[in-house]
């Protein structure tokens, strides 16, 4: 079967694309904009790439459209399919129907954290030899591919709440046969697409209705926002973490998140089991991402100290505080936050792990809400980790982004130019420096010109 794919280089698309061609189809797709390191990896799988929306690229018709969710009427594929009565689906529909259904999907789901946790799940699960299939929405560096097909029983998605096409106003996850389904946390986000917190958790009980009672959900026990979702009903058997309460908890060894215990504990509070993770890595939420990753191996019979063994050896993940330059004296990293609690998180982690040494940020607000403005006061409070932030304004970002520094306490500076942001961050560089690049999209090649602006 020919599939083409309309929107093919976003995350999860990309990742679909992978899987139907590891399942035999002959795979095409066409992108707005095609770069790294999906556009590679896609090109590395034999899938063919189309710059922009011709409608040539649907002549002769493909047995099948695909169509992401970035894709609206009036894009002249769309319009094309449409008149000439293609046959076409939402890439979550046909995920479910083709991939998941007979599967037993681990689900991870959440405002913060879901690439990272799936990224673990799939490493702990697959150090236990279940060999699990996976679709990820980013690059674990364990796999070095964002979707795996195999012959085994168990499947790690990665469960999105955005929409699922323009066809389809549903959130992705409700498609997805969930078994096992993670919900971390639960802020307000996509605000171009919700109108409120309500209407978000709406969409997250849909996901939780779908679960069997034969399967379970495991959720943060300190979470009000989460557990309002469950409090309208749950079917399931439930499990519950945290740092005090819950059936599991974690117990920190190193400040920085760096080691730390795993517990089960039954209703009594007799501790069932114990394991530790000894890894890379930093921060409080990465923590809280390894605990619910144990916890959804177990689920399926990984030991907890089986599972915390392998998390001790976890990579991680591309663009999730990524080093992606290292030179005497200074780091680059680059992280994909993109809403103001993953930003404070990121960037607390760090300071826990570096301590006194010079943290410098800069964040281009890319993501639809950050464009809005919708989280305009939190973004000048979660940078307070840092000690100088360059904030990007592009062209889509329709409010006053150096109105940021006014409110916050750390020094801060806006600019519209790359060219200009460029030139700051290299005024930056100097011993013991730690430069965070944060953006969701291409960033305009800010990257790249920085490392090798940097390597010579």
């Amino acid at each position: 079967m020919h599939i083409h794919i309309l929107g093919i280089c976003g995350t999860f698309m990309g990742s679909l694309a992978l899987l139907a061609k590891q399942a035999g189809h002959q795979v095409s797709g066409s992108d707005a904009n095609v770069y790294p390191p999906m556009s590679t990896q896609l090109e590395e799988s034999g899938i063919q790439l189309i710059e922009g929306f011709d409608p040539q690229q649907l002549r002769p018709a493909p047995d099948l459209v695909v169509v992401g969710n970035a894709m609206s009427r009036g894009n002249p594929c769309v319009e094309y399919m449409l008149d000439n009565r293609l046959a076409y689906t939402s890439g979550p529909q046909w995920l479910g129907e083709n991939i998941l259904r007979d599967k037993h999907v681990l689900a991870v789901s959440g405002t913060h954290g879901k690439t990272t946790t799936s990224s673990m799940l799939a490493k702990v699960l697959d150090s236990a030899g279940l060999q699990p299939g996976f679709l990820i929405g980013g690059i674990p560096q364990d796999f070095g591919i964002s979707a795996r097909l195999s012959d085994s029983d168990y499947f790690v998605v990665e469960a999105d709440e955005y929409d699922s096409a323009f066809f389809d106003k549903r959130s992705k996850f409700v498609h997805y046969f969930t078994n096992t389904l993670l919900i971390n946390n639960l802020e307000f986000d996509h605000a171009d697409i919700f109108d409120d917190l309500a209407s978000i958790q709406r969409q997250f009980h849909h996901l939780v209705r779908t679960v069997p009672s034969t399967g379970a959900v495991i959720s943060p026990s300190f979470d009000a926002n989460v557990s309002a979702v469950l409090d309208q009903g749950c079917w399931s058997s439930q499990e519950s973490f945290g740092d005090h309460d819950g059936d599991w908890k974690y117990a920190l060894i190193s400040g920085d998140g760096s080691q730390f215990d795993v517990i089960q504990s039954d209703q009594a509070g007799h501790e069932l089991s114990r394991g530790t993770v000894k890894w890379a890595h930093s921060g409080l939420h990465n923590v809280m991402n390894g605990l619910s990753a144990v916890i959804a191996a177990h689920q399926v019979g990984v030991k907890v100290e089986q599972a915390c063994a392998a998390l001790s050896e976890f990579v991680g993940v591309k663009r999730r505080m990524e080093v992606i330059y290292q030179g005497p004296g200074i780091t680059v990293y680059d992280d994909f936050a993109h809403h103001p609690t993953a930003i404070k998180t990121t960037l607390e982690g760090l300071r826990a792990k570096v301590g006194s040494e010079t943290i410098i940020a800069i964040i281009e607000p890319r993501s639809a809400t950050m464009r809005m403005g919708a989280h305009q006061v939190a973004l000048s409070a979660s940078v307070g980790s840092a000690d100088q932030v360059y904030w990007y304004q592009n062209a889509a970002v329709d409010w006053d982004v150096g109105a940021l520094g006014k409110a916050s306490l750390v020094s801060t500076q806006s600019t519209d130019s790359i060219e200009i942001l460029l030139e700051l961050a290299l005024k930056s560089v100097a011993p013991n420096r730690h430069i965070v690049v944060m953006s969701n999209g291409g960033f305009e090649g800010f990257h790249a010109k920085l490392t090798a602006a940097l390597s010579s």
